[in-house]
């Protein structure tokens, strides 16, 4: 299971985060339970083909606070401070005025107020949906990607159950899914002002807690989302390769490349295991959490979950961050969500959109291998 890597604990960078958000605070009388069903709008973000959203503070990075610079460059003038959540037009993607040695990425991103390293914004794109008014006949839910930046939720149980969500009660935080996570849709509610509200759930590692959320920001899956891919071809030929060293995986039929893409595995020696492990189970999405005494971190809606060693070492979608070619989680192997989805669905066993996962007892006939290298080509 992966997060981004901090020497933080998930409370210190809440904490932190809280800091930033100044007289922005929430009281959880005012938006925590929803006792009474009320409006919850979309948020009225930029309007540009592709946007870029402050992730930090998903990332533990400095609490959630960045900088907007005149320059790519560290040392160029700030124009402001750019907190939680904070969405920009992304004009391009530049390489850094001059070498900074802090962090390896010398990416920035273009915004129409100035500059922003790419690593803290999540590229993501405002595309709500016309939601459906009721379940699809004969159906007890459906998986839904987010499609917007970013959605607020409502919690819906008495108390919080999961660490992230009583974390954001306990600061004052409105809790939030972002951009291509994917969740699983458990009721549907018109409310009087004609706004629709889907009751968000986590159908996999889900402790008890529930939302509702305008049901706009969600995309439900189809049978397409899950068509394999090249199904034709041999699995005995099918291979992944994850490259510690470059920061890269690569997917093989035979000894052709069919796809690549770069991703962070773990900061820790040792973390992402080395050698030839055998996919095992894949879940379109599943929450990932760990409270060991050196790792804390509760993640939900984590996409396109392809396990392969251990019990939680996976290839799966992150969203909270953009720093893709460099180490940054706890053992998984970081995609971007339309890569892990691609391999996903490349890979084998293939999985149902019903019920969304599956578990391989052959490892080693039934599945694709997964080979993790550490080796300068």
């Amino acid at each position: 299971m992966s997060h981004a890597y901090s020497s933080l604990s998930r409370r210190d960078f809440l904490k932190l985060s809280a800091l930033g958000l100044g007289a922005l605070a929430f009281s959880p009388q005012k938006w925590g339970w929803a006792a009474e069903p009320r409006p919850l709008a979309l948020p009225e973000f930029p309007q540009a083909e592709l946007l870029g959203r402050n992730c930090a503070a998903d990332t533990n990075l400095g609490g959630g606070k960045i900088e907007l610079r005149v320059r790519p460059d560290v040392n160029a003038a700030v124009v402001r401070d750019v907190y939680r959540d904070e969405v920009f037009p992304w004009i391009r993607e530049v390489v850094a005025d001059s070498v900074s040695y802090d962090v390896p990425s010398q990416r920035w991103v273009e915004t129409p107020e100035g500059y922003v390293r790419a690593r803290y914004l999540q590229p993501c794109r405002n595309l709500p949906n016309v939601p459906l008014t009721a379940m699809p006949e004969g159906k007890s839910g459906f998986w839904a990607e987010v499609t917007v930046p970013y959605v607020d939720l409502i919690v819906d149980n008495p108390a919080p159950v999961s660490g992230w969500v009583r974390d954001h009660v306990y600061y004052n935080l409105q809790p939030r899914l972002y951009y291509q996570q994917v969740m699983w849709i458990d009721q549907i509610r018109v409310l009087d002002d004609g706004s629709v509200q889907y009751r968000v759930n986590e159908r996999y590692g889900n402790p008890g807690d529930l939302f509702w959320a305008d049901g706009a920001a969600f995309r439900p899956l189809t049978e397409d989302d899950l068509a394999p891919i090249h199904p034709d071809v041999d699995p005995a030929t099918k291979k992944i390769v994850v490259n510690l060293t470059y920061q890269t995986l690569s997917c093989f039929e035979e000894e052709r490349e069919v796809y690549f893409c770069r991703v962070s595995t773990g900061a820790g020696d040792g973390s992402t295991p080395l050698g030839e492990h055998a996919v095992w189970r894949k879940l379109i999405s599943v929450r990932m959490a760990n409270t060991s005494e050196n790792t804390s971190y509760d993640l939900p809606g984590i996409s396109w979950t392809t396990l392969f060693s251990g019990t939680g070492v996976a290839i799966h979608g992150t969203t909270s961050h953009n720093d893709f070619g460099f180490p940054r989680s706890h053992g998984c192997v970081n995609c971007r969500p339309e890569d892990a989805k691609w391999i996903f669905r490349w890979c084998l066993p293939q999985v149902p959109l019903e019920p969304g996962d599956v578990q391989w007892s052959d490892w080693v006939k039934g599945s694709t291998h997964v080979f993790v290298v550490d080796t300068l080509f």
